[in-house]
């Protein structure tokens, strides 16, 4: 994990994510390491995983409640608007074609895009999630 300082508990925040497809929340995070770190504080799972998205090894996605991506490759998601769950989707990506495509745009620096899909996982539509679809 490339960061600016060191912190055991950094790194344990990072393993974290690292260890999940689940694009965790700061608060899953938390409750995930808080029974083995009991000095560990909401606050500095918040401020740890800000500065590691910050550093670019992380990627935070701004939804309405921010979760988190220990994969930085290119790739699409889809958002669940029920359970609100991300998933990582195995499509093609093409982010040269977007990124050329973009740049083109006269007056803008592209930094960086993403592309995320919303509607509503398998498991939402086999429990009647699409009744919420009609609301």
């Amino acid at each position: 994990m490339p960061a600016k300082r060191y912190s055991r508990q950094r790194e344990l925040i990072y393993q974290a994510v690292c260890q999940t497809k689940e694009h965790p929340t700061a608060e899953m995070v938390y409750r995930q390491l808080k029974p083995d770190n009991p000095n560990l504080s909401l606050g500095t799972v918040y401020r740890n995983l800000n500065l590691l998205a910050e550093e670019g090894v992380l990627i935070r996605m701004p939804f309405p409640v921010e979760r988190y991506d220990a994969d930085i490759h290119p790739h699409s998601h889809f958002r669940c608007r029920v359970c609100g769950k991300v998933f990582d989707l195995s499509m093609p990506y093409d982010d040269d074609s977007d990124a050329r495509a973009a740049l083109a745009q006269p007056g803008f620096l592209v930094e960086r895009h993403d592309l995320v899909f919303y509607g509503l996982c398998q498991n939402c539509r086999n429990a009647g999630g699409e009744s919420h679809a009609q609301s």
